[in-house]
């Protein structure tokens, strides 16, 4: 005999919250119900409340619903596809693939509820993970199979700095690399498809979203299908993913809304009650294992760029490397807006990263830190109240803070500048010889947005040549044609003049 569907009642619909009553079988929690005319409205069960009904929260718009449909019973949780076949593919949360290619084949469907892998199988040996970026590689170097956040409000190029980690890192990673969007914008996806497609590199890629623009629960278990999919390729084919997330913060906002609906009573500036327990099962399940390793880097939006809101502070403690980007260096236009100070890593330890490294870092922090608290004098008195020493000090640390600036591929069609992708060695080797005050007499915007140190050389050249003098059609026109008897002779550039107009420009 065929095992009958069960089958339950609507109860009622609360917006995304559907009750439900079963009289057969009780669904356990997770699992996933349909309902609509072709099973187009999908439920998970949040809660059962007593024997006959549960509660669950609908993960597409409830549109059309209403109570005493029937609703059916899948007999079991919310599963991703896995495999081959999701290579160079785009999903959404069900599995299903948005991007108008041929049908889904040679791919295996698995619950994206897991648990994270023992300690037994763990590696512990620790590695880093070059990006190409020079103020990262040099102050707050990544972990192989570690976490980054890049913390940072609206509009400071948290997106940007992830993109170019991509377009850096999947050259020289022989694993795949998976992007998972989380409640961002549709149009950042797209963009990114079309650019991974045109670099070539979309074989060994697979994107999935959940975005702004579809319900909570949607957002809220894209992010564990993601990791379902970075599973499969580190334990059956022992490869090591890249995951990037975009944005780790819509998790936990997701998490706030479904907290909400269901009707728990809020935390510390409305957050959920559970948000530590469900950011912990998510971070726990990107690890290293014996075989292979998920390396994550992560955008985590800062609510009005306050880095004690509980969002931030929960998600800084499961991280190898915290990146901040700072509004004030993305308005002095020091991008990557990075704050040099704030921003850390696990890895910058002698034993990780070698002795030479450890202490240009050190000395790296200490000239901008002995910067940081000269500026008030600055302001206040001008750089003429200043010792000579502490002159030096400050053009180190504003000649450093240019040189790790850097020209994106992300950004190339905006700026007009062409990206640089610099290997730790040239990075150690610019700031070093900075400290060593090799580039005292070099302007300051020699080094700014530029790759290794010695492309400054070309660049003071090129700022000190006295400009050319402007072309005058009519005097060109004229003395084509023979000038006139009794014409002045046009007046002659001065290149004083001229080289001050320069200079002045530039500065400004």
């Amino acid at each position: 005999m065929e095992n009958k569907p069960n089958s339950g009642v609507v109860v009622s619909v609360r917006g995304s919250v559907v009750d439900m009553r079963f009289d057969g079988h009780l669904p356990p929690v997770y699992s996933v119900l349909r309902a609509g005319d072709k099973g187009q409205i999908v439920i998970e069960v949040l809660a059962q409340r007593d024997g006959r009904y549960v509660r669950g929260i609908a993960l597409t718009p409830t549109q059309g619903l209403a109570r005493g449909m029937a609703v059916e019973d899948t007999g079991g949780p919310l599963k991703a596809p896995v495999g081959k076949g999701t290579l160079a593919r785009m999903f959404d949360v069900f599995g299903n693939a948005i991007d108008r290619g041929a049908a889904l084949s040679d791919v295996q469907w698995r619950s994206v509820h897991s648990a994270p892998p023992p300690l037994t199988v763990r590696s512990t040996k620790s590695e880093i993970f070059e990006t190409g970026i020079k103020v990262i590689d040099v102050l707050m170097p990544l972990e192989r199979g570690g976490k980054a956040g890049l913390f940072g409000g609206a509009g400071v190029g948290k997106t940007v700095l992830l993109t170019e980690m991509i377009h850096n890192m999947i050259g020289r990673q022989k694993g795949v690399s998976l992007f998972c969007g989380i409640g961002e914008r549709c149009r950042e996806g797209e963009e990114l498809y079309h650019d991974m497609k045109e670099a070539g590199v979309l074989p060994n890629m697979v994107m999935i979203f959940g975005q702004m623009n579809e319900p909570p629960g949607a957002r809220f278990r894209v992010g564990l299908a993601a990791l379902t999919m970075c599973e499969y390729f580190r334990d059956v084919e022992h490869r090591d993913v890249l995951l990037l997330v975009d944005n780790i913060f819509r998790f936990i906002q997701a998490g706030m809304e479904v907290s909400g609906l269901m009707g728990q009573m809020p935390s510390r500036l409305g957050y959920q009650p559970t948000m530590g327990t469900e950011l912990s099962g998510f971070e726990e399940r990107i690890a290293n294992t014996d075989t292979g390793a998920i390396t994550s880097i992560q955008a985590v939006y800062v609510p009005a760029d306050d880095l004690t809101d509980p969002a931030a502070v929960h998600a800084f403690s499961h991280l190898s490397a915290s990146i901040v980007l700072s509004r004030r260096r993305a308005s002095e236009g020091l991008f990557p807006a990075v704050d040099l100070l704030q921003s850390n890593s696990s890895m910058a330890t002698p034993s990780i990263i070698g002795m030479q490294h450890y202490q240009l870092a050190q000395e790296i922090r200490k000239t901008l830190a002995h910067y940081e608290q000269l500026k008030d004098i600055i302001a206040m008195l001008g750089m003429e109240q200043l010792s000579p020493d502490d002159r030096k000090v400050v053009g180190r640390a504003r000649r450093l803070e240019r040189f790790l600036t850097q020209p994106f591929f992300a950004t190339e069609q905006f700026s007009g500048i062409k990206g640089k992708d610099v290997s730790l060695k040239d990075s150690i080797d610019g700031c070093e010889r900075i400290l060593r005050d090799e580039f005292k007499d070099y302007p300051e915007s020699a080094l700014y947005m530029i790759g290794k140190v010695d492309e400054a050389k070309d660049k003071a050249q090129a700022i000190k040549a006295p400009a050319k003098p402007r072309a005058n059609p009519k005097t060109d026109a004229s003395s084509k044609a023979g000038a006139k008897p009794g014409t002045p002779p046009p007046p002659a550039a001065n290149p004083q003049l001229e080289a001050g107009h320069a200079t002045v420009t530039h500065a400004s």
